[in-house]
């Protein structure tokens, strides 16, 4: 039985985490870690675990809990895993980081985009990108993986195929994505009160959010080549899942069945990516609660673009899903033990 620690357990990917630990055969909760509800019953503050989880919060201290689990998921904001994480604490123990401290090899984009110096840049070199589609065997072999983010789990996925093939011109991939509420975590602000957020639809982060040097980057490797894109998100009145609509232009002409046998090839053993048929268009309603990526595509021979399609979770795997599945393969287990969420509908 693996025993796993949460740091940021009262988050909502944290929650998440202990929604979906609670139900693996193999693995459970030893430390519901979180600084602003210590000695609180868990099932007080997330009801719908009441006679589920009988726990109650412990601090942070990653030390103390490098000594009790096999794996502690650091579900807490940027530049808390760096600033604690040890050469002691990664001999004992090994990390899944939900925040972007390791997603980045560059520092210095990591201390750009972020706006805080990285305090631990010593295992930038060994932690592994956490996409389990693409990283699966460097996964299985780390002791530090960096856990994508939302947006970028969905952008990467959906677009990853056309990029490895070369089919698409990748300095013009414009990614449009919404999300839910969800995906700016637990705390009270303003801007996602019920009436601020309710009958509403608004970009952010335009030409500056912080998950676009991280696609950059992973989708850059696929394609073996630097790129720029342009990524803007929006946030929109549900609790929960992201569409991501991208565009670019196509190197050359392509016809559908060409398309879809690229995607159905590189997806073809993925048991949580479902390429859809052709017309079809991915809702975000149809992975909820899930682990899926849904992906579709159009052609548009007027433009000579591609338009691909992708919606997941962004609490699941956007976050939680995605780092229990990294946890399954750090420890041989079933890729998918855990993770056979039938999407909630409605």
């Amino acid at each position: 039985m693996i025993k796993a620690g949460i740091i940021g357990a009262t988050g909502y990917a944290g929650g998440e985490l202990v929604r979906i630990l609670t139900s693996h055969k193999d693995a459970e909760i030893v430390w519901y870690g979180s600084r602003s509800y210590i000695d609180q019953k868990y099932a007080d503050i997330y009801r719908n675990m009441f006679k589920l989880v009988d726990a109650k919060c412990l601090d942070d201290n990653l030390e103390a809990l490098a000594d009790e689990a096999d794996v502690i998921f650091t579900a807490t904001p940027q530049g808390y895993c760096s600033s604690v994480i040890s050469e002691e604490i990664l001999a004992k123990t090994k990390i899944i980081d939900l925040s972007a401290d390791f997603r980045f090899k560059d520092v210095n984009i990591y201390e750009k985009w972020y706006g805080i110096r990285h305090k631990s840049p010593q295992f930038i070199d060994e932690a592994v990108y956490g996409l389990c589609e693409v990283n699966r065997e460097k996964i299985k072999g780390t002791r530090l993986t960096a856990n994508p983010g939302c947006y970028t789990t969905c952008s990467i996925l959906t677009a990853y195929p056309l990029a490895k093939e070369g089919l698409i011109d990748m300095n013009t991939l414009i990614i449009d994505a919404k999300s839910g509420t969800s995906g700016a975590g637990r705390s009270a602000k303003v801007p996602n009160l019920f009436c601020e957020v309710n009958e509403n639809m608004k970009a952010y982060g335009v030409a500056s959010h912080r998950h676009t040097p991280e696609i950059e980057e992973q989708l850059g490797y696929a394609s073996a080549e630097k790129i720029v894109i342009s990524f803007t998100p929006h946030l929109v009145p549900m609790n929960r899942g992201i569409l991501a609509t991208e565009y670019a232009g196509l190197k050359r002409k392509v016809t559908v069945q060409e398309i879809k046998e690229i995607y159905d090839e590189y997806y073809k053993e993925e048991a949580f990516i479902r390429v859809l048929k052709e017309g079809t268009c991915p809702e975000t309603k149809w992975v909820e609660g899930s682990n899926y990526v849904d992906i579709g595509f159009k052609l548009d021979p007027r433009t000579n673009r591609i338009i691909m399609m992708g919606a997941v979770d962004n609490l699941v795997k956007g976050a939680a899903g995605q780092a229990v599945q990294n946890m399954n393969l750090m420890f041989g287990l079933p890729e998918d033990e855990g993770l056979r969420l039938v999407p909630l509908f409605p």
